[in-house]
């Protein structure tokens, strides 16, 4: 039900934690600690303390956050959960224990930098799609912090976890809370006050409609392990079997036997079945439990779980894989697989861990198991037909009764939609080709041979044909769903797809054949000024196939310039009632302009990006502005499929806290997204012509933003976040005389430090060194000569991007006399969460913009010239007008303090007023 663009919609009966990154905190002000001042003097940088960006900026970000939305597993209710702006620092300092790849608060024996809701509204969805009144949710004590929420199956309860804040400012363990939601009254779970969650892995799930499996902190543990003072003995691993064990560069691994015991004492889990009634029951022996999932009939609970040995050069994802079968009442049943500690999976793309992987029940059954073995040993430069097998069996089979072999794959594994048994899709796919495959099975009838339904290339989005939509059981699971027309009484999909198109994306909805493949298009969006899309399957309540008469899906619906709302569409008449009214998010930029262009590469590659204008501009009229250009390279496969469109036009411009988009409320233009595509045809690699595509990207953006007349050639700036960043490093060094100045957040700049393979390269560094070193932008840092700001969080937890990849790059620019700044966040991970951390970084980026594109040396001159005239003689490149609340004095003015006074900043004025303030 929920998909990454719909940040509003959160999935029917999966309510986990948020990201803890810029995601649901207070804005925090009253809680910080930290030291925070704005100054309007850009100039001040050598200073300490956090900075506040300017108003125009900080009141974007600090706009309350709109709530997100949660529908019954009956979808007669949706739930608003409430949020809070962005998180103090103070939140992000709290101590966390670096454990196994994971993060964890020792405090709430959970993952640390937890995000959360601050409070549940209940709405009656209507029959004509309006909503009834907010009911909130009561008792909750004041100032909970709300996680992990889900409905029980019939829609009656909901379960979440609730932390409170401790008054040496830390959050104190998770206590399971329930609510009715007819009534609206919570309550805690456990009557026991000493009964907390253990949320380091999985935390808790619903049995059945009254009893739930909790994950909780073992009452019998005691204090956590003391790091000793004197170690046993030195830090040895040694690889005297000389095994091939190649990995990337995990961050927060174990380091020693205490890290060991610490992690085990964190994770370890004793499992409790708890009723709504009180009756509580342990489940099972303490373990590090991973995952709980109870079968579809409620008869069985699979169990994964983790043990020693456990590793120092991968995470705990590898370490050895306990997978069992339980009945609910408790009883162990089997166990299916126990695998060894993983530490020797190929770097190869597509290759995985031996054994059975993927263990899940099937959903259309009561308690069938299936699961997937590979058959080349997990490493995908194998090859081998079939490469993968997907087995299928009872959850307590008989003494005789073996698994039995469901499908054959020579791709690689990647998943299955059921149906029935006479239906499910089996998709596969190999990174190499880019080749995606769906096959139809039928898993109950060995006699009908599977086909391939569709074989495509994944890169070619034109000729995606959509995804089933899924429909809810009565148990509780997704399958396909079957939609029946009256007239013809044949049985038909539905296919959701994004409808890419030359134009960009039209969104579509398809009644599908599976047998003839005829389709026909039972909706589509409005591509003349809305993107609207097929968000679920709203009439999916009872069993049985679907009547097309009947047919109820919840959409979305936004534009350039409106947010995004929700509507229920109903056939026959395909009326939308549109039930969501949240406001525009940041009103001060409701009319921004934005345009979806297109240009073309001077190999013949068409390129697209998104071009986004400040309210109110007219480039005949206002000539070019300063531009700021942030982009994100990507990897083909083929010249086509880099050229196509992706996205589309009439998308709402959403600006998250560090988005690129805010600098139109500082009047600058900014060609988001520009696409950069790295393109290895046939058994060409794409990174070996890396900087060649780089730059020819980069020249084609440029060449047509001062096509278009709205930028000015000599200020143009370059931005990126993680690969991002790095592609700006190596602009700056390659490309020298098409941006002023570039920012660069989150980087890696050395790809020697990441030996064996980085984003989509595989090679190892000795078996592709000169495509390492010449992509390396800290090898060329003696040919970067504008200027560059390095960002970055102190802890960066990204394979990767260690932070001493941007400390040792700006030792290397300063080392040539590069005009450069370096940045470091504490406690700031690879995304920056803390309000502090954000102002900041909005404040640095804007200094960096102001000082070295929009007032570059160019530009000085002629502010220099207007100095003796007090009512600010202007020509016709910088006519200068007043902002940010009142005309300041061009006569002021020097060399270094030039804030917010040329015809860029016109951000408090209407633009009539504004030109004839003068």
């Amino acid at each position: 039900m929920a998909s990454s663009r719909f940040h509003h919609v959160v999935p029917v009966n999966a309510l986990a934690s948020e990201d803890g990154g810029n995601g649901s905190g207070s804005n925090g002000a009253a809680n910080a600690t930290a030291s925070v001042a704005y100054d309007d003097d850009l100039e001040s940088a050598s200073d300490t303390g956090y900075r506040l960006p300017p108003s125009e900026i900080r009141d974007i970000v600090d706009a309350p956050p709109l709530p997100a939305l949660s529908f019954s597993p009956l979808r007669d209710k949706i739930l608003f959960l409430k949020r809070r702006s962005l998180p103090p620092l103070s939140d992000l300092a709290r101590p966390e224990e670096k454990l196994a790849g994971v993060r964890i608060d020792g405090k709430c024996n959970t993952r640390s930098r937890m995000s959360f809701y601050t409070g549940i509204g209940i709405h009656q969805l209507m029959e004509d799609g309006s909503l009834g009144p907010e009911k909130e949710i009561q008792y909750l004590p004041e100032g909970a912090k709300i996680n992990f929420l889900t409905w029980s199956n019939n829609g009656q309860h909901l379960a979440f976890t609730v932390r409170l804040d401790e008054d040496d400012g830390s959050s104190s363990k998770l206590r399971v809370w329930v609510a009715n939601v007819d009534t609206g009254k919570a309550r805690p779970l456990f009557e026991s006050p000493d009964i907390y969650v253990n949320a380091v892995f999985d935390n808790f799930v619903w049995v059945n409609d009254s009893t739930l499996l909790v994950c909780t902190i073992p009452l019998s543990r005691g204090d956590p392990p003391r790091k000793p003072l004197v170690p046993s003995g030195p830090k040895i691993q040694s690889n005297e079997q000389k095994n091939v064990i190649q990995s990337r560069t995990y961050q927060d691994l174990l380091k020693d036997e205490y890290d060991e015991d610490l992690f085990e004492y964190y994770a370890t889990t004793q499992l409790v079945l708890a009723s709504l009634d009180g009756e509580i029951k342990t489940f099972g022996p303490p373990a590090i439990y991973t995952s709980m999932d109870p079968s579809p009939d409620q008869a069985y609970i699979l169990l994964t779980s983790t043990h020693r040995p456990f590793s120092f050069v991968v995470p705990c994802g590898r370490f050895p894989k306990k997978v069992e079968v339980w009945k609910a009442n408790g009883e162990f049943v089997r166990e299916l697989c126990d695998l060894p500690l993983a530490e020797n999976i190929p770097i190869a793309f597509n290759s995985v861990r031996k054994g059975m992987r993927s263990i899940n029940w099937r959903a259309d059954k009561p308690s069938n198991l299936y699961w997937v073995e590979t058959q080349d040993g997990g490493d995908a430069k194998v090859e081998v037909s079939p490469r993968d097998i997907i087995y299928t069996q009872s959850a307590a089979p008989h003494e005789n009764e073996h698994p039995k072999i469901l499908h054959k794959l020579d791709l690689r594994y990647g998943g299955i939609s059921w149906c029935d048994d006479t239906l499910a899709l089996v998709y596969e796919s190999w990174y190499k080709t880019r080749k995606v495959r769906t096959w139809v099975i039928s898993p109950g009838s060995e006699n009908v041979n599977p086909r391939i339904l569709f074989d495509r290339s994944s890169e070619d989005v034109y000729s995606d044909p959509g995804s089933p939509m899924s429909r809810r059981t009565p148990a509780g699971t997704y399958v396909i769903a079957k939609v029946k027309k009256e007239d013809d009484g044949d049985t038909y999909l539905l296919l959701n797809g994004s409808g890419a198109t030359p134009e960009g994306n039209i969104p579509f909805l398809d009644l599908f054949d599976i047998n003839t493949g005829s389709k026909e298009r039972i909706w589509q969006s409005n591509k003349e000024k809305y993107f609207e899309t097929v968000v679920a399957l709203m009439s999916d309540q009872k069993e049985g196939e679907l009547s097309i008469n009947k047919l109820k899906i919840l959409t979305s619906k936004e534009s350039k310039t409106e947010n995004t709302q929700y509507y229920l569409l109903c056939w026959p008449e395909k009326k939308a009632c549109q039930i969501t009214n949240f406001p525009h998010p940041y009103p001060q930029l409701e009319s921004l302009q934005k345009e979806m262009i297109r240009y073309q590469r001077k190999d013949g590659v068409q390129l697209t990006a998104t071009l986004y204008l400040p309210p109110g501009y007219d480039p005949s009229r206002d000539g070019p502005l300063p531009c700021l250009i942030w982009s994100y390279p990507g990897e083909f496969k083929s010249k086509d499929a880099a050229s196509q469109v992706r996205g589309s036009p009439n998308e709402f411009a959403g600006i998250g806290p560090t988005s690129p988009l805010l600098w139109l409320a500082r009047r600058f233009a900014v060609l988001s997204g520009p696409t950069i595509p790295i393109i290895g045809e046939g058994d060409e690699e794409a990174n070996d012509r890396y900087i060649e595509q780089l730059v020819a990207s980069a020249e084609a953006a440029v060449e047509e933003v001062i096509r278009r007349g709205v930028a000015d050639p000599n200020k143009i700036a370059v931005g990126g976040h993680s690969y991002g960043a790095f592609m700006t490093a190596n602009l700056l060094a390659r490309a020298p005389h098409l941006f002023c100045c570039g920012i660069a957040r989150s980087g890696a700049y050395n790809r020697t430090l990441t030996p064996f393979g980085f984003q989509n390269e595989e090679r190892t560094l000795w078996e592709a060194t000169n495509t390492y070193v010449e992509m390396s932008p800290f090898m060329s840092a003696n040919k970067i000569k504008k200027p560059i700001l390095l960002i970055h969080g102190e802890e960066d937890n990204n394979p990767g991007t260690l932070t001493m990849q941007s400390d040792r790059f700006f030792n290397a620019l300063k080392g040539h006399g590069a005009l450069c700044r370096l940045v470091i966040l504490p406690y700031e991970s690879h995304g920056y969460g803390a309000r502090e951390s954000i102002m900041h970084v909005l404040w640095e980026t804007d200094r960096w913009l102001q000082k070295h594109c929009a007032y570059s040396s160019d530009v000085k001159a002629d502010l220099n010239a207007c100095k003796d005239n007090a009512q600010g003689t202007v020509d016709s490149q910088s006519k200068a007008v007043g902002a940010a609340g009142g005309v300041q004095e061009l006569a002021n003015l020097d060399d270094e303090k030039f804030h917010c006074i040329t015809r860029f900043h016109v951000d408090k004025l209407p633009g009539d007023e504004a030109r004839s303030h003068w």
